[in-house]
């Protein structure tokens, strides 16, 4: 055993000095944990990773990532001792903080500390609603637990804190938080930055706290582990290491972010009796991992097969349903679910996210979220009640105001094969972002909606006012913004996110009602703008996407009556989708030929000229006032409109 614990801590060595680049002392000082939590508990299948009921492991501390891939790699998952001596180089398996999707048993995106709790968490809750869901006596096809390792910074981000609160409140029991506690971060020891009591905290929280006071003491580690899957709680177990154990410098911050380097290394080779080349492991640890890791879960993997052909003879449906989410298959007419409105109606387009979303919800049973204490307001909710591990066939999680944990947890639900989906303002995306970044950087479908998109906030004022929120989103590389004009293109843009499946998506409503202007095809919508109104020989361009599509069409009511100046109004709910479309095709919505084209939107105005000469944005920010005598003073009226194009 201390054999392979020591490969895995030689391991991460080589691939640190070899890259001249990373971080060992996570790697010398969580070894031990990590060979514990591997060989004697981790139900995983390395030859069939994508086993459904495996445990999850989440290394929220992504800095030890030559920790996990040598983990990995001795375990037998498809990760060649070739690609750890590539360790953070390019278009390497190995980079430098584990990537969903890019390497082959990493279950999340990890590095900006405190994200892989909050990821955890989510996998917890969807472990948890599947389980209740899915299962039968006799038949328990879901029962998992999902594992994190952390360390003294992941506990100090705001994130983690209130993912905790969260888990702790909901009682996910079979959540076990491991916190690789060296009382060591970046800048020196943790005494300098915090006086926080780790166990008092967690109990107030209510988790299951436990103190293992050696990381090198397998056996308590091995019983902590034990204990903690008997709690009706989720479980935090203490662990207290040795950063760069072993080192010269261990113990200390010099050891968290550098190279050991060949020469000591080798030094310690000797020290550890590990007289072994880099990147050399006996096979007698290989055959330990085989045996303690393989071998002891491919046993299980095999009954679950079994069981999963009886379950599907006794439960068909059951059965039919649990493989398309396993298999992420949404095999559903979408169009059918819902039906578009009459033109003419006017509703608010949160209204309409919350009159079509419950109806969504019915038919895709794996459709599970909630709002960050904004329901009443965003009107985004869960059905079926509030989910907690007493209720975990409600399907509204009630997030509180957690904006940021809210975002990851959504992560860990949709990684965990739910679709999982949030509501909060739009202004409040500041907090999310981190984690929406993380979705589009892993190529996940979450949901991210959000109401109250612009200075029609009103009264509330520029605290609570978007301006340069919709321009953020529309930039991060691998996401999909989309702002609704109204009920039938937010009836398109939830199939369209509900459709995705590597594409995180952003729906962004309105506070204020809006009239139901247009009944296109989902086919002409998701091409991301399509023509509204259009007039024979137009002079111009009205391009407007959300509520100020009703805008541009008053104007253009305008401009053709009073001025008779005949223009082409354009909707364009999403400028992405537009963009992803071949160039004949946008020239046909915006003819490159015609040089009067004025683009309409309450936010900044930036992104916009590519499509138009001119731009009606805010550049500034907001007012607090009624909405529609903010919306005034900023210039958004027909009048204004039909005087701003007529002077181009």
């Amino acid at each position: 055993m201390q054999k392979s614990i020591n490969a895995i801590r030689f391991l991460g060595l080589d691939m640190v000095n070899k890259a001249n680049s990373g971080h060992p002392g996570i790697v010398l000082g969580a070894a031990p944990v990590m060979h514990t939590l591997f060989t004697k508990h981790l139900k995983v299948t390395p030859n069939q990773s994508e086993w459904f009921d495996r445990d999850r492991f989440v290394l929220s501390a992504g800095h030890g990532s030559a920790l996990l891939y040598a983990t990995l790699h001795l375990s037998g998952y498809e990760l060649s001792m070739e690609e750890l001596k590539r360790f953070r180089q390019l278009e390497s398996r190995t980079p430098g903080h584990p990537e969903y999707r890019h390497t082959d048993g990493v279950e999340s995106t990890t590095g900006p500390l405190g994200q892989g709790i909050a990821n955890a968490v989510g996998m917890a809750i969807a472990e948890c609603y599947l389980r209740d869901t899915f299962n039968r006596p006799g038949f328990d096809v879901i029962d998992h637990y999902t594992y994190t390792l952390c360390g003294d910074g992941d506990l100090q981000e705001g994130i983690a804190l209130e993912a905790l609160s969260l888990a702790g409140h909901l009682g996910l029991s079979k959540l076990i938080l491991m916190f690789d506690s060296n009382d060591v971060q970046l800048d020196g020891p943790t005494r300098e930055t915090t006086s926080d009591n780790i166990k008092m905290k967690m109990e107030s929280m209510n988790w299951d706290y436990q103190l293992v006071k050696d990381a090198n003491d397998t056996d308590a580690v091995n019983q902590a582990i034990a204990h903690a899957k008997t709690t009706d709680k989720p479980s935090f177990i203490e662990i207290k290491s040795v950063i760069g154990y072993g080192s010269e410098k261990q113990g200390t911050s010099a050891t968290h972010g550098a190279p050991i380097g060949t020469e000591e290394t080798a030094q310690m080779r000797e020290a550890f009796d590990y007289p072994y080349e880099p990147f050399v492991v006996p096979e007698d640890v290989y055959r330990d991992f085989y045996e303690n890791v393989a071998e002891r879960n491919n046993r299980i993997y095999g009954e679950w097969v079994e069981m999963m052909d009886e379950y599907a003879d006794r439960h068909p449906n059951l059965f039919s349903k649990l493989e398309q989410i396993i298999t992420r298959d949404l095999d559903l007419d979408l169009d059918n679910v819902t039906d578009p409105v009459d033109l003419g109606t006017k509703e608010a387009t949160r209204a309409a996210i919350g009159n079509l979303l419950p109806q969504y919800s019915e038919a895709i049973v794996e459709l599970v979220g909630g709002s960050a204490d904004l329901s009443g307001s965003t009107k985004v909710k869960g059905i079926n009640g509030n989910f907690s591990a007493k209720t975990p066939s409600g399907r509204n999680i009630n997030f509180g105001v957690r904006e940021h944990a809210m975002a990851g947890i959504v992560n860990g639900m949709t990684l965990h094969n739910l679709r999982g989906f949030s509501g909060g303002f739009l202004i409040f995306s500041d907090y999310m972002k981190p984690s929406i970044r993380l979705a589009a950087l892993s190529e996940i479908p979450s949901l991210f909606i959000f109401s109250h998109d612009s200075v029609a906030v009103g009264e509330d004022g520029p605290t609570h006012e978007p301006i340069e929120q919709l321009s953020v989103f529309r930039t991060t590389p691998h996401i999909v913004t989309i702002r609704p004009a109204h009920t039938n293109e937010v009836r398109h843009a939830l199939r369209y996110a509900l459709e995705s499946k590597r594409t995180p998506v952003a729906i962004v409503t309105t506070r204020q009602a809006t009239t139901v202007t247009t009944d296109i095809s989902y086919g002409t919508f998701k091409r991301g703008a399509y023509v509204a109104k259009d007039e024979a020989d137009f002079d111009g361009v009205l391009i407007a996407t959300g509520s100020e599509l009703e805008l541009a069409l008053d104007a253009q009511t305008l401009l053709k009556e009073k001025h008779n100046i005949p223009v082409r109004v354009v909707s364009m709910p999403s400028m992405e989708l537009f963009l992803d479309q071949p160039k004949k095709f946008r020239d046909s919505i915006i003819p490159p030929e015609c040089k009067k084209r004025l683009a309409i939107e309450m936010g900044a105005s930036g992104l916009w000229y590519r499509f138009a000469d001119e731009v009606m944005g805010i550049d500034r920010y907001g007012m607090s006032a009624p909405g529609e005598d903010v919306i005034k003073y900023f210039g958004f009226t027909p009048e204004n409109v039909a005087k701003t194009y007529r002077s181009m």
